[in-house]
């Protein structure tokens, strides 16, 4: 098993990693576009999914895998509006290879500039 860390402050404060590679599968734990404790994006949807998938990815390719490995992917919107925004940038990231995937709206995240929040799984057969 292989943690990865990205040093968000949230992940020392409330125990988790960002990603958790384990066997042929990694987990992407929740991640918003937030770098070096700033929301990137404010007001923006499209930027944020963006910039979230962005940091997520990144996550994924220290565990040695990339984006043709991704199965699953959820996306919480605080506002479900978004969601051709939203929509727009996980095309543009996963059409050539699409997941599975989920927009759920949310009352809030964490902070209250943020409007998306994502997660990703997945997998890599013969790992």
């Amino acid at each position: 098993m292989f943690r990865v860390a990205s040093g968000t402050p949230w992940e020392d404060k409330y125990g988790y990693a960002r990603a958790v590679s384990y066997g042929p599968h990694v987990a992407i734990a929740g991640t918003t576009a937030t770098v070096n404790g700033t929301v990137i994006g404010v007001g923006d949807p499209y930027v944020q999914t963006m910039v979230a998938f962005g940091i997520a990815m990144d996550a994924l390719r220290r565990c040695g895998l990339d984006a043709q490995h991704v199965v699953r992917t959820r996306m919480y919107v605080v506002d479900i509006t978004d969601a051709d925004e939203v929509g727009r940038a996980h095309r543009e990231l996963f059409g050539g290879t699409p997941p599975a995937a989920s927009m759920l709206e949310v009352n809030r995240l964490m902070h209250p500039d943020h409007l998306v929040e994502v997660e990703i799984d997945a997998y890599a057969e013969g790992r």
